[in-house]
C-alpha cells in the first residue's frame, strides 16, 4: 500500500484527529484510514497519544494532526463536496453539520471545526448556464438559501415561482 500521495491537505486538530478522521471516512464511499503514527517517549504529546492520521476522502489523501489548541480553522479553507443530487447533498447536510454550524450558500462547519461547501452537481449549470438572466435568478435564489435546493433553483433558473 502506497501511504505517499505527492500534495496532501493537513488538517490541524486539538486531540481530535482520529474521531476527526474516522467520523469523515464514515461518509464516503471509497474512504479509508491508511495509517495512525502516535508520539514517543520524545513527545511533545503523551506517549501512545495519536500524533497524526492518514486518511483517505472518496480516494484522496489528508493528514489529520493533533497539534494541539494553537490554532483553529477558519472558513478561508474549506472541503467542497460535489454531490449527485438533493438526496446527497441532505444527508451530507445532515451529518456533517450535526454538532456543528449552518451557513449560507451550503456551506457549514462541521463539530470539528472545518467548513465543508455541499454543492449539488447541477449547480455550476444553473448558475453558469446559457440564459444569462436564468443564471442571474439562480445565482438570487442561491444567495438567499442555506442549503442548496435543486429543485428551487431549477425554478429559479427556469423563471418560475
Amino acid at each position: 500500500m502506497n501511504l505517499r500521495q505527492k500534495v496532501r491537505a493537513c488538517l490541524w486538530f486539538d486531540r481530535e484527529a482520529e474521531e476527526a478522521a474516522n467520523f469523515y471516512v464514515s461518509l464516503f464511499a471509497s474512504s479509508r484510514i491508511l495509517d495512525i503514527a502516535r508520539y514517543s517517549e520524545a513527545g511533545p504529546g503523551e506517549p501512545g497519544s495519536v500524533l497524526t492520521v492518514v486518511f483517505e476522502l472518496a480516494g484522496v489523501q489528508y493528514l489529520a494532526l493533533n497539534g494541539g489548541p494553537y490554532f483553529k480553522f477558519t472558513e478561508a479553507i474549506s472541503l467542497s463536496v460535489d454531490c449527485a443530487d438533493q438526496a446527497e447533498v441532505d444527508e451530507l447536510w445532515d451529518k456533517l453539520g450535526a454538532g456543528g454550524q449552518y451557513s449560507r450558500c451550503g456551506w457549514l462547519k462541521d463539530r470539528y471545526g472545518l467548513s465543508w461547501q455541499i454543492v449539488p452537481a447541477r449547480l455550476p449549470e444553473l448558475i453558469g448556464g446559457p440564459d444569462k438572466a436564468g443564471a442571474k435568478r439562480a445565482m438570487e435564489a442561491m444567495l438567499q438559501m442555506s442549503k442548496l435546493d435543486v429543485a428551487a433553483l431549477e425554478r429559479a433558473y427556469a423563471g418560475a415561482s
